[in-house]
């Protein structure tokens, strides 16, 4: 996968937006195959990346640990 997406997951200061938007614009640079996106594909592209980032914040936040933070 991503090796640049780093977890942000149980650290000891809660992930900021700018990086879970990095991580989310990392996945979807991922999984599209495209750096910098067309013109055309950019509309496409930048709402994936914020819906990524609204989901991946949705579920740092439900997401229960038992183990201390790093």
């Amino acid at each position: 996968m991503c090796r640049s997406i780093k977890t942000l997951r149980n650290v000891e200061q809660e992930a900021s937006d700018t990086e879970v938007r990095e991580a989310a614009l990392q996945f979807v640079r991922k999984i599209s195959g495209y750096r910098h996106p067309s013109q055309v594909n950019t509309e496409a592209f930048e709402k994936a990346v914020d819906d990524i980032a609204v989901v991946s914040r949705q579920l740092l936040g439900s997401l229960v640990s038992r183990a201390s933070a790093r």
